[in-house]
């Protein structure tokens, strides 16, 4: 089995309720923290990560994600008449010439797993790498899929991206059970959304994993679990049955984007990292805060 992953699926056909209405007709995943939507970022951490396929699975009124990379003549056109070549650079530069997109449809909103099984006939055979984009990670330059790519290549087996979380929110994640104090530990069990008093750690499985194959059979014959969704974290534990998956405590700062607050504080610092806005944005926090 090859080590190398070059495919990275992207589950963008949720809804986004938590944010209506700005989401009512634009996708969460658009959503700007300061001057990037969240799915460039989460596809700038997967082309730094050497995935080279982008799988994309949308649902109805997701075209914005389609159209912002795609190639935009007319503006395009229009910045290059308007000697406007940084600008120009900057949106011909959102994907890459040696990076392919691909758009899959998710007919129905049933779930993380089910949406996983969909790009199966576009992963094929390949190890690939699953980023909710709603999990922005400020990573410090090091990149957690890169992360957990080199942790792969050293494993061959599927890896999770977790972290620990307060205790009181088990319920809010799929929680695994490990022992030790390891960076990559293996896994004993995993379950999805455990009340605090039943979670067997506080270690939470956050947007980031990197799964071999096999995972699809395991997908297509689960069946729907919590919510009346095919939840991945149960495909997953039919997975362990079979071979040995490991969970990854990645370095960097998590923002969890799918929440308002979350969302909020990314804003605010990735703003303060900005560097064309952060001395002025800092002066203003400071003259309206202190």
């Amino acid at each position: 089995m090859s080590k190398r992953v070059r495919k990275v699926v992207f589950p963008v056909a949720g809804l986004g309720t938590r944010f209506l209405p700005a989401t009512k007709a634009s996708p969460k995943e658009m959503l700007p923290v300061v001057d990037k939507p969240l799915i460039q970022y989460a596809v700038e951490e997967a082309i730094a990560a050497g995935a080279e396929v982008m799988i994309f699975v949308t649902g109805r009124n997701k075209y914005a994600i389609s159209n912002h990379f795609d190639t935009a003549y007319e503006l395009e056109n229009e910045l290059e008449e308007r000697g406007k070549d940084k600008l120009l650079k900057m949106v011909r530069d959102v994907v890459p010439s040696h990076v392919s997109c691909v758009f899959i449809r998710q007919s129905m909103p049933l779930g993380l797993g089910h949406a996983v099984l969909c790009a199966e006939p576009v992963v094929g055979d390949e190890p690939f790498a699953v980023i909710l984009a709603d999990d922005l990670i400020d990573d410090g330059g090091s990149g957690c899929l890169s992360q957990m790519v080199k942790a792969f290549a050293d494993t061959g087996s599927s890896i999770l991206g977790v972290e620990r979380v307060a205790q009181e929110e088990t319920d809010k994640y799929g929680i695994v059970d490990t022992q030790g104090e390891k960076q990559l530990l293996e896994v004993k069990g995993i379950v999805e959304k455990p009340k605090p008093e039943n979670a067997p750690s506080n270690l939470a499985v956050v947007g980031r994993y990197i799964l071999t194959s096999e995972i699809f059979g395991q997908l297509a014959q689960t069946g729907r679990g919590a919510g009346g969704e095919i939840q991945l974290t149960d495909g997953i534990a039919r997975l362990m049955e079979k071979q040995k998956v490991f969970a990854y405590q990645f370095k960097g700062k998590r923002y969890d984007c799918g929440s308002k607050l979350g969302y909020l504080m990314a804003t605010v610092d990735y703003a303060l990292q900005h560097p064309e806005l952060k001395d002025d944005f800092q002066v203003w926090l400071q003259s309206r805060f202190c």
